[in-house]
């Protein structure tokens, strides 16, 4: 049987960040403004290690360039997936990010950001950036460039365990008091159209408007993703969140033990409350693991909710 890989995750310190990593998962970060987690990430800018077993202190990105058959020879230069956990203590600017043609074509063959958001936690009465009201490009440029951010965008309630698609091209922002989980694309590519007039190091942070004109979508269209069906099987309950040509996410809970298959590629798993263990291995809210290709069954067993993506 293959080894579960298990990762220590690479934390950013951000203008916007809090101290609920360290406070509420435990983790061991940076200061008191660190704003995400990369929990599984073979990307240049945050490339987890991995904890044990035969690859320990190896890079994701090294087991990608030289054991694929790990991940089923799966094509293309990149691990596929970055998990994040968000901690937005204040309003993170409002942004949008290219898809995969046009970060090819202006990022250096990078690839574009799909992303998706399962709500951890958040205020009562919270609300995301998700959209903008402009018809037409002119429009929008126009309210972008008078800063009409009253009459551009659009909010929308959320509240936990709440679940949304971010597609390239989106207007979004996460606003404070907003915990989430974040699976997209392996990159890190923002445009930003308005930072509040912040400042970082003295000067205010680089805006995009540019490129983001280029990217934004026009008219807006929501895509706001209902979680369909699901699966109760005694103490395992499976609620699939989205299946896309970039991921499909998958709620698990798991009551006290509860067995399932690993049919694909690979599997990221990230858990989000609880403790238990994997496959007799103890796990908690805050561990991230990677079961190889042909890893077979694998059984949870504890009170544990996890978020599980795949390809």
């Amino acid at each position: 049987m293959k080894e579960i890989l298990f990762l220590d995750p690479v934390f950013k310190e951000t203008i916007w960040g809090g101290d609920r990593l360290g406070t509420e998962w435990m983790y061991n970060i940076p200061s008191a403004h660190t704003g995400e987690c990369w929990a599984i990430s073979a990307h240049p800018h945050g490339d987890c290690i991995i904890q044990n077993g035969e690859y320990a202190g190896r890079h994701l990105s090294w087991l990608w360039d030289h054991h694929k058959e790990l991940f089923n020879n799966f094509p293309g230069q990149f691990f596929p997936l970055l998990i994040k956990i968000i901690d937005a203590k204040e309003d993170l600017s409002i942004q949008v990010h290219p898809d995969n043609a046009y970060a090819a074509s202006h990022e250096n063959g990078a690839l574009g950001k799909s992303e998706c958001w399962y709500i951890l936690n958040c205020k009562r009465d919270s609300e995301i950036v998700y959209g903008h009201n402009a018809k037409t490009k002119e429009e929008l440029k126009k309210l972008i460039q008078q800063q009409e951010w009253n009459k551009l965008i659009r909010t929308l309630p959320i509240k936990p365990g709440d679940f949304l698609q971010i597609s390239p091209g989106t207007v979004h922002a996460i606003k404070g008091g907003t915990m989430l989980l974040e699976v997209q694309q392996t990159s890190d590519i923002t445009y930003r159209l308005y930072d509040y007039g912040r400042l970082q190091e003295g000067k205010p942070r680089e805006l995009h408007i540019a490129k983001a004109l280029d990217v934004i979508r026009c008219p807006h269209k929501d895509e706001i993703v209902e979680t369909y069906g699901q699966a109760q099987m005694g103490d395992l309950q499976i609620i699939p969140l989205i299946s896309n040509q970039n991921y499909t996410v998958r709620r698990i809970r798991c009551r006290r033990q509860a067995s399932l298959k690993q049919r694909y590629s690979f599997l990221a798993a990230s858990v989000i409350k609880g403790s238990g263990t994997i496959d007799k291995i103890p796990i908690r809210q805050g561990s991230h693991f990677i079961l190889p290709y042909g890893y077979g069954s694998y059984t949870y067993t504890g009170n544990l909710t996890i978020i599980e993506a795949y390809l």
